[in-house]
């Protein structure tokens, strides 16, 4: 049975103990509980106590993001994650190298592990970060920082690189990449947009930063009714061309498949629920 990727991931300031039950109580996923860019220097530690008061009794699909390796509050941050749940996630920031992933896999044994790309360097090295431990669950691009490090200022310049996160998790048979947030909040039509765009590169799902994003992330992955009967259609044709000895089919559109097919056709039943 094809697996059903988490289409909202919604990021909550570890910081605000009030929004983080808010947010675990919310129709996301994966609820992303953020020790880093969210919290301020000062309050590294009142979050992180919240952390460990209010994750242990989730009960749901939490990651944690923690603070870089570089950064003061990483090895308390590391420790924090270590103490909870096994089946708490760690989000990584700002990686470029497989060591830093190896490192945190000996740090937090059987835990998954989130990688985020945010650098022209982490991108070249893709491929060697989603396999640097079969803990890594995921890869990601944080793309205000990647934005940042390139120098681009649209979407155009940020085209290669999600590609490249793409097939890199995709090369390593990890679920397909999801989006980074869409910081207008207020604007539905254009986060709507982005995400249809986002879906046509490989991606599946999307962060956000306001419970009001998730359900427009949600529909924009959802596959449409066209997609569902299509998907159907294609399970069940190539289905007796496969029994009948046949290797390639043409539908009653006039698309030719092959067997090569199923697996996409399999994926939009999955998230159709069926």
């Amino acid at each position: 049975m094809t697996a059903v990727p988490a289409l909202t991931l919604l990021y909550v300031p570890a910081d605000r103990p009030d929004r983080v039950v808010k947010a675990l109580q919310s129709v996301a996923d994966v609820v992303l509980v953020d020790l880093e860019d969210a919290v301020a220097p000062a309050r590294k530690d009142s979050a992180r106590d919240a952390v460990r008061e209010l994750l242990p009794a989730a009960g749901r699909r939490v990651q944690v993001r923690i603070n870089h390796v570089s950064t003061p509050w990483h090895a308390d941050d590391v420790a924090a994650v270590a103490a909870l749940p096994p089946q708490v996630g760690a989000r990584i920031p700002k990686v470029e190298s497989p060591e830093e992933i190896r490192a945190l896999a000996a740090a937090l044994p059987g835990r998954e592990l989130h990688p985020l790309i945010e650098s022209a360097l982490g991108i070249e090295r893709a491929l060697e970060i989603a396999t640097a431990s079969p803990q890594v669950a995921s890869i990601g691009l944080g793309e205000a920082d990647l934005r940042s490090d390139l120098g681009v200022t649209d979407d155009a310049g940020l085209a290669w690189a999600r590609s490249r996160v793409v097939v890199a998790a995709r090369a390593a048979r990890l679920v397909p990449p999801v989006m980074s947030a869409y910081t207008n909040v207020r604007d539905l039509d254009g986060l709507t947009a982005s995400c249809r765009a986002g879906r046509a590169l490989g991606f599946r799902g999307r962060t956000a930063i306001h419970p009001s994003q998730l359900d427009t992330i949600r529909a924009a992955f959802l596959p449409s009714e066209q997609e569902v009967s299509r998907a159907r259609e294609v399970l069940s044709r190539l289905g007796d061309a496969t029994a009948a000895g046949i290797g390639a089919i043409t539908l009653t559109d006039g698309t030719f498949l092959d067997v090569a097919m199923l697996e996409q056709a399999r994926t939009v039943l999955a998230l159709a629920g069926e």
